[in-house]
């Protein structure tokens, strides 16, 4: 088995989301930034896949969230195709974990909740930015930021409704950690639907 530092062997383990809860808190405690960025890949109405890093910023057994523009390049893909796939990286570990599986849209109160959360200059730009949309210049996002904080002022922001999040519901979570000579550990949960039970397989590196 690869060193782990002395910890358990992660292979024994059951449960993905437990799993993937301690592998984050040791991202949190050895990542220099941001442990959870996660590279999340969509595919275009061709078929042309695409992928971008984004920030997980919650999850539990009902899978994993992140939030955008509905109107930007990732949200029209996945609005159109509810499918995804990611991947976490944390280089500090030498660790990886990669998820596939469908994607819903969350409700309008975990949104709205999430987006009140955010620094106030956060859900201006939510408002201001024509995200994934051809920019003529700074100075254009730069006034289209001044018009919506003068609009606003002290008042609350309101949350945009072409802004809310995307939950990733896994079918597949594997496990990577690497190994001499290329040698890795690797597991992978699978279930034939997102509610579905577990099957956990060993795989070769």
């Amino acid at each position: 088995m690869a060193d782990d530092g002395g910890k358990a062997d992660f292979t024994e383990e059951n449960d993905p989301f437990e799993l993937f809860a301690k592998w984050l808190k040791d991202a949190q405690a050895s990542e220099p930034n941001d442990p959870n960025a996660v590279a999340v890949a969509t595919v275009d109405e061709d078929g042309l896949p695409n992928v971008r890093m984004v920030l997980m910023k919650e999850f539990d057994a009902n899978g994993f969230v992140f939030y955008t523009n509905f109107e930007s390049q990732k949200g029209r893909e996945l609005l159109g195709q509810p499918k995804a796939a990611m991947c976490f990286h944390w280089k500090s570990l030498r660790r990886q974990i990669r998820l596939r599986g469908p994607v819903e849209v969350v409700t309008d109160a975990e949104a709205d909740s999430y987006f009140q959360s955010r620094p106030r200059g956060s859900r201006i730009g939510a408002w201001a930015s024509k995200q994934s949309r051809t920019l003529e210049s700074r100075f254009a996002l730069e006034r289209a930021v001044a018009k919506t904080t003068a609009k606003y002022g002290v008042s609350e922001i309101p949350r945009p409704a072409h802004w809310s999040g995307f939950r990733l519901k896994p079918v597949s979570i594997e496990f990577w950690h690497d190994g001499k000579f290329r040698l890795h550990d690797r597991i992978e949960f699978r279930r034939n639907a997102a509610e579905g039970g577990w099957h956990k397989v060993r795989m070769y590196p």
